[in-house]
């Protein structure tokens, strides 16, 4: 089955009510998005603890046949230990979505060190196994690391068909994140490209106020649009991942992305400045991915707590008290945290956690 548009549906946020997935408004949303003809929905086993496959069912698959929709799910490393966990962590993955295969299952957050737990684990060949069995159509991997080892991992894996990787116009030239040179790799082996993260957790649409006036006096759309349709500028590029928790969010990312519109060479320019803007203003790079708190033995809410931070730098006059003791008042606070590294070890954007941490537990007695 083609994907028919380039926008795909993110279910890592969904619409909330009470701590459970807002079923009506979720399936509202569904609607309108395959209405408009956009078919690719992608979602994982630990997305929003687990409640994400289980809105597949509830809003999708019990809903509209199979064969009009693409679903990806993930082999996640959190739920399995050996080559023998995996097919029946496949199988519950597919009764929650209640689905008999999936269009695409991705080795999930790959870098170098996972990279050869999965392989020397047997993760490749079973998946591939399972491929030949009808509950796999497609073997991919998403990816956070250098573009050195996005190539060596092709390199050793042509079965790879697809490559998922952080895409987004502030991370482009970031030395950590490396999007734009992982692109280059996957162009170079021939791999399509699904883009995770192009709004970067939401943060390139809370831009200073300086960045912002820079966009709209081009009315080219609101701050979202720009970033989705920067990724769409990119050749390799067939499927841009958007987590939409709204009804407004999609309508919006909707317009955006029915028709192609890639972005002006004057708009290309603007975003470059804004860029530069985001770069001096000293934020910590978190898009709230929620991978270190998954593995936080204090259950500190980590990427709250930076969004916090984030805007006191933005904005010095900015009072994030309430924010801030909001976030943990039924959670581990930043005092609470060991030192045990995990949530470092995880992080995509290989943020400095702990010593951040610290730092917020001085300065806000937390």
């Amino acid at each position: 089955m083609e994907m028919h548009k380039k926008l795909g549906f993110g279910l890592m946020r969904l619409p909330m009510k009470d701590g459970e997935v807002d079923i009506p408004q979720t399936c509202r949303m569904v609607d309108r998005f395959l209405e408009e003809g956009f078919n690719y929905f992608d979602t994982a086993h630990g997305y929003i603890q687990g409640k994400s496959e289980k809105a597949v069912k509830a809003a999708l698959s019990s809903r509209y046949p199979r064969e009009s929709y693409i679903l990806t799910n993930k082999l996640s490393g959190g739920f399995w230990s050996r080559q023998e966990d995996i097919e029946p962590l496949l199988n519950s993955q597919l009764e929650a979505c209640g689905v008999a295969y999936f269009d695409y299952y991705l080795m999930h957050a790959l870098d170098k060190t996972s990279y050869r737990r999965y392989l020397e684990n047997g993760a490749f060949s079973e998946v591939l196994r399972l491929k030949e069995k009808g509950k796999v159509r497609h073997m991919g991997i998403s990816f956070h690391d250098t573009a050195e080892v996005l190539d060596m991992i092709l390199t050793e894996q042509p079965e790879i068909e697809i490559v998922q990787i952080q895409f987004n116009y502030r991370d482009y030239e970031d030395p950590d994140v490396q999007s734009g040179k992982c692109l280059e790799v996957c162009r170079k082996h021939g791999k399509p490209v699904l883009v995770m993260e192009p709004v970067r957790g939401g943060s390139l649409v809370d831009l200073p106020e300086a960045a912002q006036q820079l966009l709209s006096a081009r009315r080219g759309g609101s701050l979202a649009s720009y970033a989705l349709r920067y990724c769409a500028s990119f050749e390799g590029i067939v499927m841009i991942l958007s987590g939409m928790s709204s009804t407004e969010q999609m309508e919006d990312n909707i317009v955006t992305m029915k028709e192609d519109n890639p972005l002006t060479e004057d708009e290309m320019k603007a975003i470059g400045q804004v860029v530069e803007i985001l770069r001096n203003q000293n934020q910590i790079p978190c898009t709230r991915c929620e991978y270190c708190t998954e593995r936080c033995p204090k259950n500190i809410p980590i990427p709250q707590l930076f969004k916090a931070v984030n805007r006191k730098r933005e904005f010095r006059n900015a009072d994030i008290t309430w924010s801030l003791n909001n976030a943990v008042k039924e959670r581990g606070k930043p005092s609470d945290c060991i030192s045990c590294g995990l949530c470092e070890r995880v992080c995509p954007q290989h943020i400095e956690i702990r010593s951040l941490l610290r730092e917020i537990a001085e300065n806000y007695q937390l």
